[in-house]
């Protein structure tokens, strides 16, 4: 319940942040003042450069650690069942393997994380190419070991399985990511620009709309697989697997608002053209790692919130859901209302703030001399206040 807490202020309050910061940056500096982004002249600009980290890095991290915390008690509780349910002696035996996992994909990860840091001093290595190593590296390790592990816990490869159904899982989803941000799509949304704002926006909606087939398939598929194996042990052990290499995975997600920040104070500090341009395009390649890891959280999300309601119907002794019962008919409605009306106060806490924004930038532009020809400082701390 504290990291759910956590993750929740965390991300929505970082989420208002850095979009208020954003947007109000934006619409007063590159639309009504003609400035470039991130211009120095712009006293929102540092507030949106702070908003990335806040966000992107505070936000995601702790909305992933409250899904790694969430897997792994969940993993627990349904662990003791299956070993209750199975007559294994020791009924702390399927708990231990989980930690077993968790153990072995932290460390893994501190692995990958050095092993891109090395391999980042020769020339050979794009950035891009650097990320998927590290990733994929950690996650074939972990695969390597839950299966050893889980001959040697359980005497059979059953939970090596379900953990390996994990982890290809969350690789699948990121490459999926990475396809929708990065190849075709993007290039086929570009060519609709070319007609108008229209089409931008109904090509970009529908490779929106399309992007989710893929990931929903995947995380069926490793819910079926997982299932058939050690039924909803094997789910949990799924969602531990596809969090257990975390470490490397936030580090790769982490990349974007770096990259954007390093643009961001290039253009502050008035650097040459030539370094804006190389963190643009590492601006760019930031932007597919931040949609590998919202899809990554969303998967793994749905394999705890599912564990975790099992561990719920273990616990209370519900072994049918009714969905013939008017109760839980009008549950399932008033639930599934809830992300709406959740997203229309954020997108609405966005908007009122960003006005706010827009009026504080509107007041220095009229109010300091100099300020659009560059011979007076602006007031960024007022931005920030009001973002915060």
């Amino acid at each position: 319940m504290g990291a759910s807490l956590v993750a929740l202020f965390a991300r929505v309050g970082g989420g208002i942040y850095t979009k208020a910061a954003d947007v109000g940056a934006d619409l007063v500096g590159k639309v009504e003042a003609g400035i470039p982004e991130d211009d120095p002249r712009n006293p929102a600009s540092i507030a949106d450069n702070v908003g990335d980290n806040v966000g992107d890095v505070a936000g995601m991290g702790a909305d992933l650690y409250e899904s790694y915390v969430g897997a792994i008690l969940a993993a627990d509780i349904l662990g003791y069942w299956f070993a209750r349910q199975h007559g294994i002696a020791d009924a702390l035996l399927p708990v231990r393997y989980v930690y077993y996992i968790v153990a072995a994909g932290l460390m893994f990860s501190l692995m990958a994380v050095l092993l891109v840091k090395l391999l980042s001093r020769s020339d050979r290595f794009s950035p891009e190419s650097l990320l998927r190593y590290g990733s994929i590296g950690a996650s074939v390790a972990l695969v390597a070991a839950s299966i050893p592990l889980s001959f040697g816990v359980f005497g059979d490869m059953k939970a090596g399985s379900a953990v390996t159904v994990g982890v290809v899982s969350g690789v699948l989803i990121g490459l999926a990511s990475e396809y929708f941000t990065s190849s075709r799509p993007v290039a086929q949304i570009a060519l609709a620009s070319k007609s108008g704002a229209a089409t931008n926006i109904l090509s970009g909606m529908s490779a929106g709309m399309r992007s989710v087939v893929i990931p929903v398939v995947v995380i069926s598929a490793a819910l079926l697989t997982a299932y058939a194996g050690l039924g909803m042990y094997g789910i949990a052990l799924a969602g531990v697997g596809m969090l257990g290499t975390l470490g490397i995975s936030l580090s790769v997600d982490a990349y974007g608002p770096i990259a954007d920040n390093a643009g961001g104070i290039a253009e502050l500090t008035g650097q040459l053209p030539i370094v804006r341009e190389r963190t643009d395009q590492l601006d760019s390649l930031g932007n597919t790692t931040a949609a590998m890891g919202k899809g990554f959280a969303v998967g793994s999300a749905a394999l705890t919130s599912l564990a975790l309601f099992s561990s719920f119907a273990q616990a209370m002794n519900l072994p049918v859901l009714d969905v013939l019962d008017p109760r839980v008919v009008a549950g399932m409605f008033l639930g599934s209302v809830l992300p709406f009306w959740f997203s229309a106060l954020l997108i609405e806490a966005v908007g009122s703030t960003a006005m706010l924004m827009v009026a504080e930038v509107r007041r220095q532009f009229r109010e300091i001399p100099g300020l659009l020809q560059g011979l007076a400082a602006s007031d960024p701390n007022a931005c920030i206040a009001i973002s915060t």
